[in-house]
Parts: C-alpha cells; sequence; structure tokens
C-alpha cells in the first residue's frame, strides 16, 4: 500500500478501537471498568487476526483477547455467523483465565460480507459462585463457566442465556449493565469501520490488515535482530498467604538470525492447590508484553508483532494451569511473568529493563448486603506497591505495574458500596535503596457501615519476600495484610464482623544499582 494511505487509514483505525473503549468507559456499571480502565477492546480482521488495540487496556486482557477472537470463530465458524450476532464467553482457557473477565465478539458486516470484528474483554464484579479468591477446590466451585454461545443471534436476544447468568450471579444488574456496555461497544466499532470503508472506498479491510500484520511482524523481527543472541536465565520468587512459596524461573533464547524469541518457563513451581494457577493464554500475554516493552515498545501490538515470541511451559506448572485446577486468582501469579523475563533480558539490555517490583496488585473482594437489604460485592484489586527502580530513574511509588490499572478513587468506592477508608498515604523508604530507589509502598485501612456480617476475599502477596533490587540495589520493603491488628494467614473467603477493621501494607519496589 502507498505510504500515505496506509498512515492514514492506520490512524483511522486507532481511533475506532479508542471510540470502543470510550464507549465501554462511558457506561459500564462496574467501577473497576469505570474509573480503573480493567479492559481491552480490539479490531480484528475476517480471519480474527488483531490489527489493532486501543490505547487503554492492561496486557493480560489485551494479549489474551487477541488469541480469544480465533478461539471464539474455532467454536462458532464464520459461516455460520450473521449480522447482528454477538458472541460470548468466560471460559479460562478460550479467554483471560478466569470467570470473571468475560469476552464479547461482534462480528461485523458490510453489505452481508463479513469483513472484521470488534472484541473487548472487561473484568466483572461477580460472577457466582466462590468469588474473587484462591479457596475453591475446583475450577467447578469458582462461578458460573460460560462456553462460547451467541448473546444475542441477529440482533436478538438469547433469552435462555440471559436467563441462566441472571439466576446465578448476586448483582444482575451490574452483570447486564457490563454486558451491555461490552455490546454497544463492539456496535460502536462496527459502525465506524463501516464508515471508514465508506469514506475511502473500500469494501473490506484484507488488504489493510494484511499490510499492517506485515509491516509490524517484519519491524518486530528487525528489532530482536540488533539483541546479543543466546539463551538467558531468570528467575523470580515471591509468596503469597499460607506460606505458599512460587518460584518463576525462565529461559529466553534469542535468535537473532530468524529475529525470534522464546521463552521457556521450565524449572518453574508445580500446579498451586489454591486458585491462583494460570492459563497459558494468561502467561503469554504477560510474556509478550514484557518482550514487546523492551525491544520496541511504541510498534503497534497485533497479530504481527506478537508473531515472533514464542511461549512454553511443561504442563505440571504453575503457569499453564490444566482443567480442573482453580484459577480465579491467576493475576496473582500471572503479574509476576514479566518479572524473571527481564532478570533475563537485564543480561542483553540493562538500560531498558527494571528491578523487580510488587507485583501482583492486591486484589480483595467485599461481599455482604447493605442498610437496604441489598447485596452488595465490589473487586477492589487496584492497591499497588512500588514500583522498580529504572537504569536512570527511582522507581514510581504505589504504581499497578506490569497490569497498567488505575487506581479507582475511594470516594468512588465510599459512594458505591458501605465502605469508609481510614487510612491512604503513602510508606515513604519502602522502596529498595539503590543508585536509583525502588518506587514506595502504601498504607490503606478500611471499615465497613453496615450491621450485620460481611464477607472478606484477599489475596495480598511479597508479605514475607521481598522485591529484589537489580545490579547492586537493595530489596525493598515486604508487605502486611492486618484485621484487628493480626495478620491475615490464609487465602480464603473470610467472615467479618460488622466493627472488623482492615490495614494493609503494600510492598516497595527493588532499587537498580549499588548505592555507592
Amino acid at each position: 500500500m502507498d505510504g500515505i494511505e496506509l498512515e492514514l487509514m492506520w490512524g483511522h483505525l486507532i481511533s475506532i478501537v479508542g471510540e470502543q473503549a470510550k464507549a465501554l468507559k462511558r457506561t459500564a456499571f462496574s467501577p473497576i471498568v469505570r474509573e480503573a480502565g480493567d479492559l481491552a477492546t480490539a479490531l480484528f480482521d475476517a480471519n480474527a487476526r488483531m490489527v489493532a488495540q486501543a490505547l487503554i487496556g492492561t496486557p493480560g486482557h489485551i494479549n489474551s483477547l487477541g488469541a480469544a477472537a480465533e478461539n471464539l470463530i474455532r467454536e462458532i465458524p464464520v459461516d455460520e455467523l450473521n449480522d447482528g450476532d454477538v458472541l460470548i464467553t468466560n471460559d479460562p482457557w478460550m479467554s483471560a483465565g478466569h470467570f470473571f473477565d468475560i469476552t464479547i465478539l461482534t462480528p461485523i458486516f458490510r453489505f452481508d460480507r463479513l469483513i472484521g470484528f470488534c472484541g473487548s474483554t472487561i473484568h466483572h464484579t461477580d460472577i457466582g459462585g466462590y468469588g474473587i479468591g484462591a479457596g475453591a477446590r475446583d475450577i467447578h466451585e469458582e462461578g458460573l463457566w460460560i462456553p462460547v454461545l451467541k448473546l444475542y443471534n441477529k440482533g436478538e436476544l438469547n433469552e435462555t442465556l440471559a436467563k441462566i447468568i441472571e439466576t446465578n450471579v448476586r448483582t444482575p444488574k451490574a452483570i447486564f449493565g457490563d454486558l451491555g456496555a461490552q455490546v454497544a461497544s463492539g456496535k460502536t466499532g462496527a459502525e465506524r469501520l463501516n464508515a471508514m470503508c465508506d469514506r475511502y472506498g473500500i469494501d473490506e479491510i484484507e488488504l489493510l490488515s494484511n499490510e499492517i500484520i506485515s509491516r509490524s511482524e517484519t519491524s518486530t523481527r528487525e528489532a530482536i535482530k540488533k539483541l546479543t543472541g543466546g539463551t538467558f536465565v531468570g528467575d523470580c520468587t515471591f509468596d503469597v498467604p499460607g506460606g505458599e512459596v512460587v518460584k518463576l524461573v525462565t529461559s529466553v533464547t534469542i535468535d537473532n538470525e530468524k529475529g525470534s524469541v522464546e521463552i521457556d518457563f521450565a524449572g518453574s513451581s508445580p500446579p498451586s492447590s489454591s486458585g491462583i494457577n494460570v492459563v497459558m493464554a494468561y502467561t503469554h500475554a504477560y510474556s509478550t508484553f514484557a518482550v514487546k516493552s523492551i525491544i520496541n515498545p511504541e510498534l503497534p501490538n497485533n497479530a504481527g508483532s506478537l508473531a515472533p515470541i514464542e511461549v512454553v511451559a511443561p504442563d505440571s506448572c504453575i503457569i499453564n494451569a490444566k482443567y480442573p485446577v482453580p484459577v480465579n486468582a491467576r493475576h496473582v501469579v500471572g503479574m509476576y511473568v514479566p518479572f524473571p523475563i527481564l532478570n533475563a533480558l537485564s543480561q542483553v539490555v540493562p538500560e531498558k529493563v527494571v528491578a523487580e517490583g510488587s507485583g501482583a496488585v492486591w486484589t480483595f473482594q467485599i461481599q455482604g448486603r447493605g442498610a437496604d437489604g441489598d447485596h452488595f460485592t465490589s473487586s477492589m484489586f487496584n492497591y499497588s506497591g512500588g514500583m522498580g527502580a529504572r537504569a536512570t530513574k527511582n522507581g514510581l511509588s504505589a504504581t499497578c505495574y506490569p497490569t497498567g490499572v488505575s487506581a479507582v478513587p475511594i470516594e468512588v468506592l465510599e459512594a458505591s458500596i458501605p465502605i469508609e477508608f481510614t487510612t491512604k498515604e503513602l510508606v515513604i523508604g519502602s522502596g529498595g535503596q539503590g543508585r536509583f530507589k525502588g518506587g514506595d509502598g502504601q498504607r490503606i485501612g478500611f471499615k465497613m457501615n453496615t450491621d450485620s456480617r460481611w464477607f472478606l476475599n484477599a489475596i495480598p502477596s511479597r508479605l514475607n519476600i521481598p522485591a529484589q533490587g537489580l545490579r547492586g540495589g537493595r530489596p525493598g520493603a515486604t508487605g502486611s495484610f492486618l484485621i484487628n491488628g493480626e495478620p491475615l494467614l490464609e487465602a480464603k473467603k473470610r467472615e467479618m464482623l460488622p466493627e472488623d477493621e482492615v490495614l494493609m501494607q503494600t510492598p516497595g519496589g527493588g532499587g537498580f544499582g549499588s548505592a555507592r
């Protein structure tokens, strides 16, 4: 394609996925989506290859959404799709790794011909079952499992499926509000893509998608070829409540002749009996994020730029979960996936990596009934610690890295559920020392304004094993999670009394370079 024409149409595609994301954020019921931006939107061609993604979103959702589109049309082939159809699933192995993340895929038709898809994945606040937490014994205890189905068929709602969802969740108004936001987002993207085709006088986007994907893959391979070839090993160790210690080991092999990277997690911890196991799509998502952030972070993220990166892991591994192990708290391990990769790549490009940070955002879900008797539930997984220091700068404090979600303002949470925050402040000096210091963690306290018992699901990490520094930098401080002054001992749903108070302190990031 002509370079100028390609640039104009590429800019148009980016605006389309941006409109999808904006429509989703504006209409979502959940503060997790509306305020924190825990979402992904993307545009696919007729072969379900990801062509473009919005500029907002999380790596775990975005890159697993790229794989989800192909999985969905494998279950429901394109010749069975009609204008007005909307596909849905929350199958962990089909999409983003646990039941709370629901993927919606909208086929886009032009003159009765399929030309592409709009897709979105967001975190829903409730999916029934155990709830956010690691206490389920197998996946069937974790909530409602939605196989690949049509939520809408030729524009008509699947009433049977809607009734099943409504019956199995605690807050049906919220989940249907968020599903409606996803459907509206897909419709917005479809309308914008057809408008683009009208503007440029084209009836399909195959030539455009081929050009974008081909150029992206070529650019990625060229960037990899500039790196030092060989195999480099890195690891990362952390802990979760109950004394469980998880170790992720990776061998990163750079082939600078082919321009490819293989990431092998052999030697990592075996599957866990708790729900912190990670499906391969989520592992792949954070692995490719780590590599792309090093080799060419400004390159578009699509099927082409992801193609040169291969991720493998043994079957008996915590980051390659197999049915029926529980996976609802998969982010607790999944968000640590970039760190062993970055530690390995520090031997190749030390100036481009960051030291270990606090890792997974601290998840806790609150469930109960308010004074009016209505059930409330909220997943507030945006409380992060310090980010690791960089080669030329200090680490950022209280930053959700690598997930990239924003913090939901406490005023929003206090307005949506009966919660009162008693403390929210930085823990100055909790970042590791070094030539450049790790970011500081934060201290958050809260209690519930309710006269009845309520339930708490919490899965903090790095309570005993701190984030390690890099190239002589010192470790950050460990975190703590206290209930009425007593430490949390296990990551299981806990019944709480109305007067109970929670105080948590998130970990600090590791330092970079010797302080001397």
